[in-house]
């Protein structure tokens, strides 16, 4: 697909881009909790992750304790799990790092997303309870991550695949002169041999004036330490200095300065901050996958 964002049914966003953009849409549910996944994406793995949680929900409801209940703060920024009265937040899920997310289509009430965890890169899927209202959460999720997509590609997202497309090029360029200057050395190594089997032929004391010997392309080879003729002058004007050679081997094969990926323009971005779009660009290159499903497959799943 072209967009970075799939759903297998056809739906209706809930909500106008400026409710997500400039604020967020808050929802109650219970937090049964999160527990870690092996894969990014699947029914199977969030419905195995709902049936372990909700198994350690009924025990734990068998022994007296409350499911908690949280708020959830949906925007173009990501998903905030606050707990209700404090406002503290729990945890903080970035948009670009949930790659799945499915209601339960029977139910109505149990809803569930896949997040890669910003600090052990691991993927956690998170399971709630709400109220009848699953469904339009899981909408809501896949609206503000369509949005922040597109404010994503917008705000220069584009660029990351440019820059790294740039710097596969220069690279190649700067392979390229290695290799030419490797050349370069081997034909002056046989122009010196050349050289030095001409003067042991040649019979003693003859004196022979030759022109500068030339290598296989009729140039004369560059020396490092030959003299350069005196600067020509016009009108008794001198003219300007030829540029050393040292100057010249900062340039590439095309005249250009080697390519730096961090310092090529006021247009881009300081390492950490690179780092950070890769990442965007990644998650959202992934995408996201809305799916309504069957969590409750027998009676102790039916209700938490």
């Amino acid at each position: 697909m072209n967009r970075a964002f799939s759903r297998k049914k056809d739906k209706t966003w809930m909500h106008t881009p400026e409710a997500l953009s400039k604020h967020y849409i808050p929802y109650n549910a219970k937090f049964l909790g999160s527990t870690e996944v092996e894969q990014p994406k699947g029914t199977e793995v969030v419905r195995d992750a709902v049936r372990k949680l909700k198994f350690a929900r009924h025990i734990k409801k068998s022994e007296g304790q409350k499911i908690p209940k949280v708020e959830l703060q949906i925007s173009i920024y990501g998903v905030k799990i606050l707990e209700p009265k404090t406002k503290e937040v729990q945890h903080n899920c970035q948009l670009h790092r949930i790659s799945f997310c499915a209601d339960d289509k029977t139910d109505k009430r149990i809803f569930t997303f896949i997040c890669k965890d910003s600090e052990s890169n691991k993927h956690l899927c998170y399971v709630f309870d709400s109220e009848k209202c699953a469904e339009e959460i899981t909408l809501t999720i896949g609206q503000a991550f369509d949005l922040a997509y597109r404010k994503f590609l917008e705000s220069g997202g584009k660029d990351v695949e440019t820059r790294k497309q740039i710097a596969g090029m220069q690279k190649r360029i700067q392979d390229l002169e290695t290799e030419n200057m490797e050349l370069k050395n081997k034909v002056q190594d046989l122009e010196n041999r050349l050289r030095i089997s001409q003067v042991s032929s040649s019979p003693a004391g003859s004196v022979t004036v030759k022109s500068p010997s030339t290598d296989i392309f009729d140039m004369v080879p560059f020396s490092p330490i030959s003299h350069q003729s005196p600067t020509p002058t016009r009108n008794g004007t001198q003219l300007p200095p030829v540029p050393s050679r040292s100057a010249e081997i900062q340039r590439d094969l095309f005249g250009a300065e080697p390519f730096d990926p961090f310092n090529c323009g006021a247009g881009d971005f300081p390492p950490d901050i690179q780092s950070k779009l890769d990442e965007m660009q990644e998650g959202f290159k992934m995408g996201l996958t809305l799916e309504g499903t069957v969590f409750c497959l027998d009676p102790l799943d039916s209700r938490c």
